[in-house]
């Protein structure tokens, strides 16, 4: 086992990182130390993982609740079961939710930890390669609101997370591609030498091996751990970690929330957003010609779908949470390992990458 930190003070915690994790009784018991234990993960991962998961808390008040598996579930009607659960069970304030599953488990498991009797603990426990990499670390939860994704949510830090290696192997192929895009997400952002890696390891990652994969997985933790460490609550730094969100939640809504994955919406995203880095000039037409060819290499979109055209994407962009003060800032890339979140641009600059990435 490898851990990373989450530096935040008094409510730092660590991630762990390995094979096996889920019978390691004695992490999972002492990262949720709680009498009553709610275990929230969906019907997919439930018959795979939850009796392994339930073993370490033998002897304790033990619920599960599971959720339908799939993005178009992560709404407040499913919200509002989980905290009709809690409720009929009689959970205190000092119980704990174990999120077990991919994002969609933890992102709702983790607002409705945020906002049940104004704030119970919970740890994460990430099931697929997405998850591990991003949507487990960071504290941001959250349901979407037909309107646009992740508009209705708080922050709110886990107390551990908990990445066992061996569940990656249960993901299809679709799935596991689909985490993928946000590894490449950190290279991009922030590290020119581990996208050189990815560059030159694809295969490798695309074979599920274990060196590679954890290698891949813990620098991603490392990256954003050292991100949210500065930035918590998104008021500068961390935006950089949208790196491609902002087209790839408009695509998810547009489409309908669950018909692509979101890391599929991602890694279009990305290609929009280096296309219009390029058209500003600030990055090199070869950059954006290797973006496309390690995205396609992962079996990933490259190009936003042809059936929603440029104004229904500027009207699902225009509700993203970086609008501010009217203006969409946009993150952008100035170099391969730097990326910048900005407004100066104008209406035809966008006009012309959603264009260009199709």
């Amino acid at each position: 086992m490898t851990s990373v930190t989450v530096n935040l003070a008094d409510r730092s915690y660590a991630i762990h990182i390995g094979p096996g994790l889920l019978d390691n009784h004695e992490l999972l018991a002492a990262s949720a130390p709680a009498r009553q234990i709610m275990i929230v993960t969906n019907e997919t991962i439930a018959p795979l993982y939850q009796a392994r998961v339930a073993a370490a808390f033998a002897g304790r008040d033990v619920v599960t609740h599971v959720l339908p598996d799939g993005e178009q579930y992560k709404t407040m009607e499913y919200l509002q079961a989980i905290l009709t659960s809690l409720l009929e069970h009689r959970f205190a304030r000092d119980a704990m939710i174990v999120a077990l599953g991919g994002g969609v488990v933890g992102d709702i498991a983790g607002f409705a930890a945020a906002i049940y009797q104004r704030g119970m603990d919970f740890i994460q426990i990430p099931t697929t390669l997405l998850a591990q990499v991003d949507s487990s670390v960071g504290g941001k939860t959250a349901v979407n609101h037909p309107l646009g994704k992740n508009m209705v949510g708080a922050f709110h830090q886990p107390l551990a997370v908990i990445s066992d290696l061996q569940t990656v192997d249960t993901l299809a192929p679709r799935e596991y591609r689909a985490g993928l895009a946000e590894v490449i997400k950190y290279g991009l952002i922030y590290d020119q030498t581990f996208y050189l890696w990815l560059q030159q390891n694809m295969a490798a990652l695309l074979a599920r091996e274990p060196a590679a994969l954890t290698h891949a997985i813990r620098r991603s933790c490392e990256i954003k751990a050292e991100v949210v460490g500065q930035d918590e609550r998104e008021n500068g730094l961390r935006a950089i970690l949208n790196l491609g969100h902002t087209f790839g939640h408009a695509i998810e809504a547009g489409l309908g929330y669950g018909t692509w994955l979101h890391g599929e919406a991602v890694a279009a995203g990305m290609c929009a957003a280096a296309h219009m880095s390029h058209q500003l000039g600030w990055l090199d037409g070869e950059d954006v010609t290797g973006l496309n060819a390690l995205v396609a290499a992962c079996g990933l979109p490259t190009t936003i779908p042809a059936d929603l055209d440029e104004r229904a994407m500027l009207k699902y962009m225009a509700v993203d949470k970086k609008v501010r003060q009217g203006q969409l800032r946009l993150v952008l890339l100035s170099a391969i390992g730097r990326a910048v979140v900005t407004s100066d641009y104008q209406p035809a600059d966008l006009s012309a990458a959603l264009q260009a990435c199709r």
